[in-house]
């Protein structure tokens, strides 16, 4: 398995604190942001909404030269600017190689990403149409989780850099599962993934740095000590006990 890594550490910059009773600067990940390292691997961000995981997990995007609503480095559009400029404020610490590829996934905006894909295939320019690198099938076409799907097997590659946002959004735990089988096959065609997520079940992942954030603000945390792991683990344990809990009964 690989050992070396396209995005080594984020940091914050001392002019973030000019900023610090504003928005994304006042939540506990940003201010207890120091000197985050990165697994050459796989990074996941874990917490509850609201927390600011996917907030930073785009500010990085953002810095590393992707779009703001997601595709590769070379997409470009806008569909509702809304991405705030903590990006301006992150010190990145480069691996000394560089990726081949790489794409930002955020689940939210994928629609967004899906509609550029066909409109870029509609100029008469000539060359390659880009969906063809995602499976040949139009992604608008195929369900929200076979899109998703798509994009993981066909246009994912080896020695890449990766941002996902949430990618579990649109799996059901099977193809949740297929996704992890995908992953270690990128993991070890060197490839590196910096994931925000729900799922305990990618969460799983071995050899993997997990980052909570919370009230606390960012800091290391073992997998089975995650809410998630805990909560899934005592629900599927006991669902009766749970739903009694939960009803009052």
């Amino acid at each position: 398995m690989k050992t070396r890594a396209y995005l080594d550490e984020v940091s914050l910059k001392p002019s973030a604190a000019a900023h610090a009773d504003q928005f994304p600067f006042s939540l506990p990940v940003v201010r207890s942001l120091d000197r985050l390292a990165l697994h050459p691997n796989v990074t996941f961000f874990v917490g509850e909404n609201g927390s600011g995981k996917s907030t930073l997990l785009e500010a990085i995007a953002v810095a590393m030269g992707f779009n703001a609503e997601g595709g590769s480095r070379n997409f470009r559009f806008a569909t509702r600017p809304s991405h705030s400029t903590l990006h301006e404020h992150l010190r990145i610490v480069r691996g000394i190689h560089q990726p081949r590829d790489g794409f930002f996934l955020r689940a939210e905006s994928f629609f967004n990403v899906s509609t550029e894909i066909e409109l870029r295939d509609e100029d008469p320019s000539g060359g390659p149409q880009l969906i063809d690198s995602f499976g040949g099938k139009p992604l608008h076409e195929q369900s929200h989780g076979e899109s998703f799907l798509s994009l993981f097997i066909h246009r994912f590659g080896g020695n890449s850099l990766f941002i996902l946002d949430e990618p579990e959004a649109a799996l059901s735990p099977q193809r949740q599962l297929a996704m992890l089988s995908r992953l270690h096959d990128l993991v070890e065609s060197r490839s590196q993934f910096i994931i925000a997520t729900h799922s305990p079940i990618l969460m799983a992942y071995p050899n993997a740095a997990i980052y909570e954030c919370g009230e606390r603000g960012i800091h290391p945390i073992a997998y089975e000590d995650t809410e998630h792991y805990r909560v899934m683990h005592d629900f599927i344990a006991n669902p009766q006990r749970m739903l009694a809990i939960l009803m009052g009964r």
